[in-house]
């Protein structure tokens, strides 16, 4: 089976969220005066990634917006419960600052999408917000690479819904199964991309749990080099694959 297509997640897949979101907040709380509050950094920072997590289920079940999901997030980390809109989105901004100077690419992400570019097309879907992602790809010289930018803030549908990936297939006037989507969550993105028909990668970047059970449904590798091999030879009917 030809893939023609690699569909990409973003956050801890392309670009390295786990630390510029770690990196920003700690010099954001720094500079707040809020590290006090905490017997150590790891912990407030725990405490943030902890809080990020339970809201942006929230979001992608469909129970809160996408500025509703980080209003919240602030005034459960702050306990300030009575927090205005503005209050919280002003604290949430100076927040950005932070995280944003801290943004990188991992190191494998320019030589993979190098290596495809003249034999696959490209396109990303995400979890977050259309304005959000492409101020990001643009920041990090990366969205000239995709055709087409799709995310679950305007969609009205998240992964691992299969509604989501489809509807990336739909944009790319691909089916399913031509199709690749690589992302660094096991459930959200490996399974839920298998179970939508399409090729489903997890770069396993050690930032999921859950490893189990995203093994089970989609091809695991450890590093981007790894990929473009697997979607020239599509491994799903047994072939062999070029990693363990």
């Amino acid at each position: 089976m030809t893939i023609r297509a690699v569909v990409w997640d973003v956050d801890d897949t392309l670009f390295d969220y786990t630390s510029a979101d770690r990196e920003g907040m700690r010099a954001h709380l720094a500079a707040e005066g809020l590290l006090a509050g905490y017997a150590t950094a790891e912990q407030a920072l725990a405490r943030w990634r902890e809080i990020t997590d339970d809201q942006w289920a929230r979001f992608s079940a469909g129970e809160i917006s996408f500025e509703g999901q980080r209003r919240d997030r602030v005034r459960v980390f702050l306990g300030e419960a009575a927090l205005t809109d503005a209050e919280a989105d002003a604290w949430f901004r100076r927040y950005l600052g932070h995280y944003e100077a801290a943004w990188s690419l991992f190191p494998d992400v320019l030589p993979a999408l190098e290596a495809l570019s003249a034999s696959h097309r490209h396109a990303v879907l995400s979890n977050s917000s259309l304005a959000v992602q492409e101020h990001k790809l643009r920041t990090l010289g990366l969205l000239h690479r995709f055709e087409a930018v799709l995310c679950a803030a305007e969609l009205g549908v998240s992964k691992p819904q299969a509604g989501a990936f489809l509807a990336v297939c739909e944009a790319l006037r691909l089916p399913p199964h031509e199709v690749a989507y690589v992302g660094d969550h096991p459930e959200i993105d490996g399974r839920g991309a298998a179970e939508a028909g399409l090729l489903s990668v997890w770069i396993d970047r050690g930032t999921a749990s859950f490893r189990g059970a995203g093994e089970a449904v989609a091809r695991r590798i450890s590093s981007l080099a790894e990929l473009p091999a697997l979607v020239r030879t599509d491994t799903r009917f047994g072939a062999p694959s070029t990693f363990g």
